[in-house]
């Protein structure tokens, strides 16, 4: 069974909760920010169940987060959790997720005690490993985002993506280039024909035409 640990100020979650001091608090802190942190087995049943945490949390909590953003979010963690149940749960039995919530931006991470440190962000084709974490990299960069793999002290590693709250605006298209503004008729004479040229360049003279006949 899943445990939760909740680290923030001014409000309690969760089954256990601890209070963490990281530096001096900003002043006035939004009633949705966090830290939310629960355990869960490394089997497979554990990708839904951290998904449906992770949402039901940010629901709970009234993150101002966009419906893309919340999309790759969970996608994220989906991925990150099925690749620690993959390729750690030999040396670790159980993982750890954390979400952080700050002001524009959220963070979610897989913590779990197996040494490997994935080449997460560098695989090929010829490795069944790590191309989950290619599609959290992506997913990172197009949201305007980061991730990354660190060691922990106890020798494990976790695996992170942050991602703004709010999806970045798309660039503008570029319009179909200005038409010239159409000319009044009558304004432009039409063609007539082209002037006979004399010897040596000159204009031949104009033939004025005779007094009508009878």
């Amino acid at each position: 069974m899943a445990t939760t640990e909740h680290a923030t100020a001014g409000h309690e979650d969760g089954n256990r909760t601890t209070t963490a001091t990281r530096g001096a608090a900003p002043a006035g802190p939004r009633p949705y920010e966090g830290v939310w942190r629960f355990t869960a087995p490394a089997a497979d049943g554990s990708v839904p169940h951290s998904r449906r945490a992770v949402k039901d949390l940010l629901k709970r909590q009234g993150v101002p987060i966009d419906g893309d953003t919340l999309y790759s979010v969970l996608l994220i963690v989906s991925e990150l959790v099925t690749n620690a149940v993959r390729h750690a749960a030999l040396l670790s039995p159980e993982l750890a997720v954390e979400v952080a919530v700050g002001p524009e931006w959220i963070r979610v991470a897989v913590e779990d005690e197996h040494p490997y440190r994935p080449r997460a962000l560098e695989a090929d084709d010829d490795r069944t490993g790590g191309r989950g974490l290619l599609l959290v990299r992506e997913i990172s960069r197009e949201a305007g985002g980061q991730c990354d793999v660190e060691h922990t002290a106890s020798g494990g590693k976790v695996v992170w993506a942050a991602l703004p709250l709010s999806a970045p605006a798309p660039l503008p298209q570029p319009g179909p280039a200005p038409q010239p503004d159409p000319v009044p008729p009558g304004l432009v004479p039409p063609p007539g024909p082209v002037p006979r040229q004399g010897p040596a360049g000159t204009r031949a003279p104009r033939v004025r035409p005779g007094p009508a006949g009878p």
